[in-house]
């Protein structure tokens, strides 16, 4: 069964590669900018990032 969650957050993104709070937030919000290596969507305050943009980039780096 495929998985629900349609969106991470910074949170997610910081564990899955092991990085400092700061630099995540940092690396996110360069992202939201220029929008690439993956896709980040800005709701407020807070960064949400697609799960298939951020797998398919992960993916790529096999």
């Amino acid at each position: 069964m495929e998985s629900k969650i349609l969106f991470y957050d910074v949170v997610d993104i910081q564990e899955m590669l092991g990085l400092g709070r700061s630099t995540t937030y940092n690396w996110i919000h360069a992202i939201f900018k220029v929008q690439q290596p993956f896709k980040v969507v800005k709701v407020g305050k807070l960064y949400k990032i697609p799960k298939k943009s951020f797998d398919e980039w992960i993916k790529n780096l096999e």
